[in-house]
This record gives C-alpha cells, structure tokens and sequence, in this order.
C-alpha cells in the first residue's frame, strides 16, 4: 500500500497533467476555430469551379482533355497520405495509416507522405516514398498546396503513375472525422450532370474550349488537395481538443480517486494514533 507521500507525490502529479490537457484543449478549440473559417472561405470557390467543368465537359470529347485519360503504360498508383506533424489526437494519425493499408499497395506503388507522423509510419515499411512533406501543415496557404499539385500532376502527364487517390481525414464536427479515400486523377466526370447530355445554349467561347477545359481541371486538381490539407488539419485540431478533454475528465476522475484514497489513509493513520495515546494512558494508570 502506498504511503501518505507517495499518495500526494500522485495527486500533484495528476494535477500538473490536467493543466497541460486543460490548456491544449483550449489551443486547438482556438485554432479550430480559424481553420473552419479557412474551409469556409473556399468552399465558395470549389463549388462554382466543380459546377463549371460539369457544365463544360459534356461538349468535349474525353480524348481532347489532358487529365481524363491515363498516360502510363504501368498500372502504379500514387497514394498521397495526409496526417499530422504532432501527435495526442487520438486516432487521428492511426486511421489514415489503416485506411492506406486498405488500398492493398503493391511494391510498384508510391507514397507522396503529408506529416510527420505518416511519415515515420511508412518508413518503417518497405513502400516507395517519393516525397515527405511537413511544412504545409504549419503554413497551409494555396502557393504551398499549389506546388505539391503541380508537381503530382506533372508525374501524372508524364505517364509516372496511372492513378493518383487522396486519403485525408474529412471533418465533420469537432467529435467526428471521416476518412476519405477520393481518386483525383484521372479526372473522372460528374454521371449525374452528364446524363443530362450536352448544354444546347449557344455559347461563344473565347479561347477554345478545349483550352478553357485544360486550364480548369488542374485548378480542380489543385483546389481539391488544397481542400483536403484544410480539412485535415481543422480535423486534427478536433481530435485533439476531444481527446485533451476526455484526458482532463480522466485525470479529474484519478484525482478524486487519489484523493479519497489519501484521506481513508490519513484517518486511519490518525485514528491508530489516538487508538496508541488511549492505550498507553491506560497502562499508566493500570500501573
């Protein structure tokens, strides 16, 4: 059984541990905050250039459009994984290592790694990794995505990979995450737009819209990583901020178990105490 200062050595110990969850829940529910603004302000964006190519792509032929059709004679995918540099999130960082599994990767396949934690997951595996990515999740601005895309989708062009997928982890609400699995390239076209068939208004286009189709699609590509870094990372910081929360409930509830334990301990030192003075004072006056 442990001592009285054993006991309070614990209690203070779990007390320094729930100011540090405390004050972490509190950071990431303020940096939450700001990154559901940031996925707000483009969704705005994405929506209308989505709707654009749909409206544009039934009045062009598949073959004229770069990133319809694959270029490479291999069957290699490129599977680009999004976690986070930091850890205490929960299953967070162990969901998208799953759901990569899942792809059932082959030797030929390659890793594009967004994270620290990811990246210390695939290292210890014997896939290909391309490339590691850590400082966009400190500083996730559209330059910063735009060059992981551009550089995806040259390898793409270049006949590199014959499919490109996106695992991220979607936020929902700051209790729930939901990891995606999306193909970006190639490019596939919106079955529910196109059923619709070609758009019979007469349009003039100024330049060609085989042009117009070519310089809208990356920018889709581009958006939708760019969406999915920020979606990752307002996911994160919900993680975070639930687990730091049920961290702070946990120690609260361990606290008040020390607590009760050191005064049962207390009063029962305390009552041996008095049970010694009662019997000592009557010895003496036996004697």
């Amino acid at each position: 059984m442990s001592n009285l200062k054993e006991i309070r050595s614990r209690i203070s110990s779990v007390s320094s541990t729930m100011k540090i969850t405390s004050a972490m829940k509190m950071v990431s529910a303020a940096k939450l905050k700001k990154s559901q603004d940031q996925m707000q302000n483009i969704k705005p964006y994405s929506g209308a250039l989505k709707n654009s190519i749909n409206n544009l792509l039934p009045n062009i032929s598949a073959s004229e459009v770069t990133l319809l059709k694959c270029h490479s004679k291999e069957n290699r995918k490129l599977i680009i994984t999004i976690s986070s540099n930091r850890g205490l999130c929960g299953g967070f960082n162990a969901n998208i290592f799953k759901k990569a599994k899942q792809e059932k990767i082959q030797k030929t396949d390659d890793i594009y790694c967004i994270g620290k934690k990811i990246i210390e997951q695939f290292s210890r595996m014997q896939n290909n990794i391309v490339s590691k990515e850590i400082k966009v999740l400190d500083n996730p601005t559209a330059v910063n995505s735009r060059s992981i895309s551009e550089s995806i989708i040259t390898g793409f062009i270049e006949g590199r990979w014959s499919e490109v997928i996106l695992i991220y982890n979607k936020f929902k609400n700051a209790a729930t995450q939901t990891v995606c699995s999306e193909k970006i390239l190639p490019i596939s076209i919106d079955e529910n737009n196109s059923e619709e068939g070609p758009i019979k208004h007469d349009y003039i286009f100024e330049p060609t819209k085989k042009q117009i189709i070519n310089s809208l699609i990356p920018e889709k590509v581009h958006t939708q990583i760019f969406e999915a870094l920020l979606n990752s990372i307002a996911s994160e910081h919900g993680a975070r901020m639930t687990a730091m929360h049920k961290a702070t409930d946990n120690a609260q509830d361990l606290k008040d178990g020390l607590t009760l334990q050191y005064n049962r301990q207390r009063q029962a030192a305390i009552t041996n105490e008095i049970l010694e003075i009662v019997a000592g004072a009557e010895a003496l006056k036996e004697a």
